[in-house]
């Protein structure tokens, strides 16, 4: 799998249109044991990449990643600004002096975005965060990416992880949040942002198969 600065931004564009597409579904998904402003938050803070998109500096993969994380960070609230705004600023670093683009890159980059988050959440694996989506998606990509199987292939095996991985999350008690403060009663359902891992990769897997 070899990629350029058009494939991160078909990627990125395609994650913030679906994340202003999905703010209701996210917002309800977060209301059943959260504070309900999940999607809210997300959908400004994307809304004002796609309205900056022209403007974001595309002189390597890494820069334009690292321009969008400031945007999006600057006007998403609560949790979510810092994890996102987190996860792509690392991603970003790592993508730096990298026009071109290949699977170990991508995961590397990937990898970084989720040591930023549980630093920045303070989370891991099995504390019902959307690391419990993320993570299994990227360990997919890394032994599709080995495999030898092309993009779009990979991005559907991502996608079908990762939605296995989020409706897991139904068996988990919530450890970080505001969910975590309903103890076993968060058991049952969704974490919010491990379904959005998953709708986002869904959509981004359609899509791709249509280039």
């Amino acid at each position: 799998m070899t990629g350029s600065i058009t494939d991160v931004e078909f990627v990125m564009r395609n994650i913030a249109e679906n994340i202003v597409a999905n703010e209701t579904y996210f917002g309800e998904l977060d209301a059943v044991v959260g504070d309900g402003d999940f999607g809210y938050s997300l959908a400004r803070g994307f809304e004002i990449a796609l309205e900056q998109w022209d403007s974001f500096d595309r002189s390597d993969p890494g820069v334009f990643l690292t321009k969008i994380a400031a945007a999006v960070s600057a006007r998403i609230g609560g949790t979510s600004g810092p994890i996102w705004g987190t996860a792509m600023l690392r991603a970003g670093v790592q993508l730096k002096e990298h026009p071109q683009i290949e699977g170990a890159d991508v995961v590397r980059a990937l990898r970084a975005s989720v040591e930023g988050i549980k630093a920045r959440g303070q989370a891991d694996l099995g504390d019902k965060t959307l690391l419990d989506a993320l993570v299994p998606a990227i360990d997919t990509l890394e032994a599709e990416s080995a495999a030898g199987h092309g993009a779009a292939e990979i991005v559907r095996a991502m996608a079908v992880t990762a939605r296995a991985a989020a409706e897991n999350t139904k068996t988990m008690q919530a450890m970080r949040g505001r969910a975590s403060y309903t103890g076993e009663r968060s058991i049952g359902s969704v974490d919010a942002g491990a379904m959005a891992i998953a709708v986002l990769l869904e959509a981004l897997a359609e899509a791709w198969s249509k280039r």
